[in-house]
Parts: structure tokens; sequence; C-alpha cells
């Protein structure tokens, strides 16, 4: 029964449809009909998380002092492997105790910074496309979002020469993210110096995603925005252990940076939750002690099926330059056919669910992304269905 007197509020009915939500219902119901799913949409790491890790969570979950509420702001300990890794990783020193915050995840993080900073109506800048929580954020904040349109023939860089200066003047926020969801796009050092000298000129917050900074190839290391001279006075990084250590699920991640911007985060989330399970906080404090060699080991797994499914891709019609980081490829639809339809197409056809581009904004219209979540067998089975159905680029 439907009672017209309840209604959701404008934030709620003002948002776009979840694409990934709906991926799921119609994954859901090729499953019911029996459909072997190759899902290759999520970014969604296949396997579990590293045994050391699993040791850690069982031996912290037998531990009775592990129990109960954790403190607001993480564990101590917790914190401290945060910014040791920060200082191992960029040679950024951070304080444990003011300039990190773990996170129920970073998508929760990105989330309630929008809450704790956005009022209606203030101006904000989002690249388009995005990972989606980096403008839906902002959008239940009620905030006037003004798109970066990223192009290919920029190597999918924010051309911040091409944002109005009346804009530039209005604005609040910044939200970026390289190594780049979903284009797989990398920046080099000197664009980070260009942002933040940007953002300092218009006095705009900077916030840079850098959840895929491990999984970066053929030699590549991504810079933090930290390590750029003054960024940290007006910016914050947040990071996920789901990626790298394939612990999806486990709901972890942090975000550090500007101690006032990440003191006034705190103050809402300790209105709203109660941090992680203090468990999960030790699993994660080893995942960050993990040797290089765990690192290594991901990075070449990610690199083999990179190679493995651009090769086959390219036998199909498909001409994609190689990426030098994350878990994805950025692939363009055939002529004449938008995204949705086109993932639509290969999942009733083949089986293998892709995300359309369109799912990331606006500017990913064009484009579907396909993870590498899957072993080269699999990946194999999903270009034979490719071929099979016709499923060709030219």
């Amino acid at each position: 029964m439907s009672l017209n007197w309840i209604n959701r509020a404008e934030r709620i009915k003002t948002l776009p449809p979840y694409v990934f939500a709906r991926l799921d219902e119609l994954k859901a119901g090729a499953r019911k009909q029996g459909v072997d799913l190759i899902d290759l949409g999520m970014g969604n790491p296949d396997g579990s998380a590293p045994q050391p890790v699993i040791d850690a969570a069982i031996a912290a979950l037998s531990n009775p002092d592990n129990h109960g509420y954790p403190p607001f702001e993480g564990t101590s300990s917790f914190r401290t492997s945060i910014t040791d890794w920060y200082e191992t990783s960029y040679h950024v020193k951070l304080d444990p105790d003011s300039e990190a915050l773990p996170l129920i995840g970073s998508k929760e993080g990105l989330g309630h910074l929008a809450l704790t900073y956005i009022n209606p109506g203030d101006v904000i800048l989002v690249p388009s496309p995005a990972y989606p929580a980096h403008f839906r954020g902002p959008l239940i904040a009620g905030a006037e979002i003004y798109e970066l349109m990223l192009k290919p023939e920029n190597n999918w860089l924010i051309d911040l020469q091409a944002i109005p200066s009346e804009v530039a003047r209005k604005a609040k926020i910044l939200y970026f993210n390289y190594p780049n969801n979903p284009t797989t796009a990398t920046a080099p050092r000197e664009f980070f110096e260009e942002i933040v000298e940007f953002a300092r000129h218009y006095e705009i917050m900077l916030v840079h995603d850098l959840c895929y900074a491990e999984l970066a190839f053929d030699g590549y290391q991504p810079t933090s925005l930290l390590e750029i001279p003054g960024a940290k006075d007006f910016s914050v990084e947040f990071h996920t252990l789901s990626k790298t250590y394939n612990m999806a699920g486990w709901r972890v991640g942090f975000v550090v940076g500007s101690s006032e911007i990440i003191q006034g985060l705190r103050t809402l989330k300790t209105n709203l939750d109660y941090g992680i399970f203090a468990v999960i906080q030790k699993a994660a404090e080893t995942a960050l002690q993990l040797p290089n060699s765990y690192i290594e080991e991901v990075q070449q797994r990610y690199q083999v099926r990179r190679d493995f499914l651009i090769k086959g891709l390219a036998e199909l019609g498909w001409d994609i330059v190689p990426s030098k980081a994350t878990m994805y490829l950025w692939v363009p639809t055939p002529t004449g056919i938008n995204s949705t339809d086109f993932a639509l197409s290969v999942l009733q056809q083949t089986g293998v669910v892709v995300t359309p581009g369109v799912a990331f904004g606006n500017g990913g219209e064009g484009y579907v992304r396909i993870s590498m979540i899957a072993d080269c067998d699999r990946l194999g089975e999903a270009l034979a269905r490719f071929k099979k159905a016709g499923i060709v680029f030219q």
C-alpha cells in the first residue's frame, strides 16, 4: 500500500538512478535464468584478502579488548599505521592524532565530507566522468555542480584553463582522482603542482581520491597530492584498502591531510556512526605493513590481465592504449550506440557484464568500463563470447 503523505526528501528525489544498483538487478535476473555471468562490471577484486590479513582478523576477534565500540577517531595503532605507510610510500609526514582519520570505506567518507562542508547552492567542481561518490555526495548536500568535462585529446586530465574565472571564484571544493576511475588516466606531478596553485589562488578546497595508488604498471609511480608543498593546508586525500588488498566488503579506508578539514569530518561522523570494528582495524594495520613483494605480485597480476585483455580486444577491432594504472580498461563503444544500450546488449548476448560510461556522468558517454577482476582463463571466455556474438568495434 502506498501512502501519499509519506514523501521522500527532495535530496533523494533529485538523485539520478544509481546504475550499479540497476546492474545488480539485471545480474540477479540473469542468474535466475541460469546464465553463466562473467561480471566485469564492478571494481570488486576477485579472491580473498591476503592470508596474513585474515590471520590478523581471526587473532583480533579472539581478543576481548577488540570488542565493543572503538574510539570515534579510530584506534591509535591504525592511525599510526596509516601515517607510517604515507611516510614510506610518499615521504609525507603526517600527525596520526590530527591528520589521519579511519573511514568505513572511502565512499562513506566522501559522502560525509560533502555533508560536512557543502551548503545548498555551493558551487562544487567535479570532473565528468568521475567515480559516482564524487558527485553524488555533493548532490545529496544540495550543491550546484559544475562539470569539468574530461576529454581523450587532453589525456583525460582536467583542463584548469577552461574553468571560467567567475566559476572558479565561486567554487568551494574541487574533487579529482588520479590514477583515474573510470578512464584509467594518470597525471604527472606537474599537473598536481598546477592544481594546487589554482586552488590556492581561488581559495578552493581540494579533495583527491588516491585509491588506485598501488595498482600501477610499467614502472609508473603515482603522485600523492600531499607531496606538493603547501597542499596539505587546504587538501585531503582519500584511500581505501578494498582494491590493493582485496578487502572490498570489509569497509575500511581513511582520509589524510588538513587537520582542520579532517576534524570537521570527525565532528560529523561522531554524530552518525561509531567507527570501524576494532578487529577490522587490526586487519587493516597488517595490510598496510605487508612487504613490497605483495604489492609487486598484485601489480604483476593486473598487468598480465591488462595485456591479455588488450590483445584479445584488439583482435575484435578495439584499439586501446595500455593503461599505466588501475584495475580497469576504458573502452570506446561502437559508433551509433550509446553506452547503456551497448552494455545491455553485451549482457544479453554474452552474459558478460561491463559498466556503461554514463554511470560515471555525462562525460562518460561513448565508453564502457571493463574491470580486470577475473583470471585470464575467465577473461578468455569473455573474449570468446564477444567473438561468437559478433561484438566487434569496426
